[in-house]
């Protein structure tokens, strides 16, 4: 199953084969939680039984001592009962928290892991949805409602056992009036599921909106957007609201149903036990601990019923959280290693979401060593093709190649350590400036991460209080777009891959540090492919050829001079750049 978003939905066996793997790697935990919760029920069991010997003891003409004896064991089997249920429940609790937090970290990884342009379609609404709110959502469910479920099914499970001990005719008394709750619950679970879904769809909707709404805000409003953009704001929030409504409907109706429904067995039993010990058949104390074993199943049956609903909301949550994992493997597990590091593009056309061609059979080949620019007008397909190099995206016909094996097929850590690109758009991380490059060579000694850094002239870290160990971010040192994108830079020269695809990596940076970056780059990168992307014709002075996109074919190629003899489509470019 799919959702909106293109993000996919676990079925109902994988979550369940999901649930029993998370069992299975925490099966002492589980064996404790379980052997606890049934000396506990046991424990429970024993006090409906000890008065209805009380009331026999009584009617036999038994003395005060005897009532004493048996009231004094009630009482420690009462005591005994709550400590096992207190003790079931903080190894239920440490349980549900080893669980959740494998549910959080595995959800990390699988998102980590998915493909850019899956990620990219997915959105962040939904993605921060899926990581945040669902994986809470599980977490709780894991920590409280589990745990109080699994001990009320097993009290209901020993109390109609032990109701059917007493009298297999009050029991099965006991069984029918409970028909009602039955029902009530499978008509509630029937439609569950899929109302949790459309909720959780709906608030993924509403959050990716509300984010794309906030990061744009000043575009919408130079645009004059506000009004449309608040009115689909309107829009989801209305979803949202409805599919709400469709869950505390489905509440509405269970909640008040199963509460008459506990009320039923227990008059049943007193009507047919009064009958049957009237004729003799059953005594007043079994009559007496039969009511009162049913009696005390409304308060386990109240407990899985208010939880249904936290159990249906979690399955829905968990469903979304195993459905990015479906994805998150990707379409490279079975590709074969590149033999070299030649790049070759052989009648590659591409389209976005099945509209028309951007790119039109291009051909191309991009030697190990070489530095290549990529220049055109705007809309001419630079950065499309930029995405088809590095893998992010499929060619709808034609192949993209290194050393002959198919980009798209190589393995995730094999791509990033083949291609790589970096594009305008850099992310600090909260963390210290250490973090931040650490995160593309985890092994790296401090002079490695310094060299980087002066690689790419940030020579505004040697100034920071702290240095490499300075906090970044709103408490710390707030870098701006330019040393934002030096961080980024500093990344890529740690990560030392064999191809660089730069798509205007370096446009937010002045033109004089644009420059020194790019030369600082090439002579770090000397011998490695470098594919540079970009408007400044400069980087393309520098290159060792010139490839030229217009309306997504490729027109012209060649080095630079060549291409300004020729006096076509580059050169016309390049004396636009220089004013002439």
């Amino acid at each position: 199953m799919s959702a909106g978003s293109g993000l996919p939905v676990a079925a109902r066996e994988q979550v369940r084969r999901a649930a029993v793997d998370l069992v299975r790697r925490d099966a002492r935990g589980f064996a404790a939680l379980l052997g606890l919760n049934a000396l506990a029920a046991g424990a429970g069991l024993v006090a409906p039984w000890l008065l209805g010997r009380v009331v026999d003891e009584v009617r036999a003409g038994a003395g005060v001592a005897v009532v004493d004896r048996l009231a004094l064991v009630i009482l420690v089997c009462g005591l005994l009962q709550l400590l096992l249920v207190r003790w079931a429940r903080l190894v239920g609790h440490r349980f549900g928290e080893r669980t959740q937090a494998r549910i959080r970290e595995g959800c990390v990884d699988r998102v980590l892991a998915l493909p850019p342009s899956v990620a990219e379609r997915a959105g962040q609404g939904d993605l921060a949805a899926r990581g945040t709110n669902d994986v809470a959502s599980v977490g709780r469910t894991l920590r409280d409602a589990a745990p109080d479920v699994l001990i009320a099914g097993i009290q209901v499970v020993f109390v109609l056992g032990a109701v059917v001990a007493l009298n297999p005719l009050l029991g099965a008394c006991g069984l029918l009036g409970l028909v009602g709750c039955w029902v009530s619950l499978r008509w509630y679970l029937r439609r569950a599921r899929a109302a949790y879904l459309a909720e959780g769809a709906a608030n993924s909707e509403l959050a990716e909106l509300l984010a794309a709404t906030a990061a744009g805000a000043r575009t919408i409003d130079a645009l004059g957007l506000r009004g449309r953009r608040l009115a689909g704001c309107e829009v989801a929030v209305a979803e949202c609201r409805a599919t709400r409504m469709r869950t505390l409907f489905l509440r509405g109706v269970l909640f008040p149903t199963t509460d008459v429904s506990f009320v039923v067995p227990v008059v049943g039993v007193l009507l047919v036990g009064g009958a049957l010990h009237g004729e003799g058949l059953v005594s007043l104390g079994t009559v007496v601990a039969s009511a009162l074993y049913l009696q005390q199943l409304a308060g386990p049956l109240e407990s899985i019923l208010f939880r249904a609903e936290q159990l249906q909301s979690s399955g829905a949550s968990f469903a979304r959280v195993e459905g990015v994992g479906l994805v998150s493997a990707g379409p490279a597990a079975g590709g074969r290693a590149p033999d070299g590091d030649l790049i070759e593009l052989t009648g590659v056309g591409f389209a976005y979401g099945g509209g028309d061609d951007v790119l039109h059979g291009v051909d191309l080949t991009v030697r190990p060593g070489e530095r290549l620019a990529v220049v055109g007008p705007s809309g001419a397909g630079k950065t499309t093709l930029g995405r088809l190099l590095a893998g992010i995206d499929a060619p709808r016909v034609g192949t993209v190649t290194v050393g002959g094996a198919p980009v798209v097929e190589l393995a995730p850590e094999q791509l990033r350590r083949q291609i790589l690109l970096v594009t305008q758009e850099h992310h600090v991380f909260l963390g210290t400036v250490r973090d931040n490059l650490l995160i593309a060579a985890p092994a790296a000694a401090d002079a490695q991460l310094w060299a980087a850094l002066d690689a790419v002239g940030a020579a505004w870290t040697a100034g920071l209080p702290a240095g490499l160990d300075t906090e970044l971010g709103p408490t710390g040192h707030r870098a701006d777009a330019a040393q934002s994108q030096q961080l980024a830079l500093a990344r890529v020269v740690l990560a030392d891959p064999h191809t660089l695809v730069l798509d205007e990596a370096t446009a937010l940076l002045d033109p004089a540090t644009a420059r020194q970056a790019e030369r600082a780059l090439a002579a770090v990168l000397r011998g490695r492919t470098v594919i540079a992307i970009a408007h400044r014709l400069h980087t393309a002075h520098d290159a060792d050829r010139v490839a030229v996109l217009e309306n997504g074919r490729l027109t012209e190629l060649g080095p630079h001079h060549e291409l300004v003899a020729a006096d076509g489509a580059y050169a016309a470019l390049w004396r636009s750049w220089h004013g002439t």
